[in-house]
C-alpha cells in the first residue's frame, strides 16, 4: 500500500475571480470541473501542467459571507525559478501580504485571503 498527495482544497466565494487569480499569479490552469446537478456546488481542480498535485477550489451556492480562516496558520508553497520576476508580477498585482528577505521568501494572498508562500526553486 502506498499513499501520495492528490490535492488540497480551498473554499472560495467568487469562483471565476479565484480561477483568474491563480492563473495570473501562479500560472495554474483548470484541469477538470465537477458541477452538482442541483447547482449547489462547483469543484474546479487547478494544476501546473507538470505534476499530478492539484488545488481544488470549492464554490458553494448558498455561501455569502467570507470564510473564517482562523489565524491563517496554514499555507501552500510554490517554488519558482525566477524570484525577481515572480516578485515583480505579484507586486504589480498587489497581492504580496508578507515578505521575509532574510529567508528569501514572501507570501501572497488570494481573493479569499488564503496565504501562498513563494520560495526559490533552488
Amino acid at each position: 500500500m502506498a499513499f501520495h498527495f492528490a490535492h488540497s482544497n480551498f473554499n472560495v466565494l467568487d469562483l471565476e475571480r479565484s480561477i483568474r487569480f491563480y492563473r495570473e499569479a501562479l500560472d495554474l490552469h483548470e484541469v477538470r470541473r465537477y458541477e452538482a446537478e442541483d447547482g449547489s456546488f462547483i469543484l474546479v481542480y487547478l494544476g501546473d501542467g507538470r505534476g499530478g498535485y492539484e488545488l481544488e477550489l470549492t464554490w458553494l451556492r448558498d455561501r455569502t459571507e467570507p470564510y473564517n480562516l482562523g489565524e491563517n496558520e496554514f499555507h501552500l508553497a510554490f517554488a519558482v525559478d525566477d524570484m525577481e520576476t515572480a516578485h515583480r508580477r505579484h507586486e504589480k498585482m498587489g497581492c504580496i501580504c508578507y515578505e521575509n528577505p532574510d529567508m528569501g521568501i514572501y507570501f501572497i494572498a488570494d481573493p479569499d485571503q488564503y496565504w501562498l508562500e513563494i520560495i526559490p526553486a533552488s
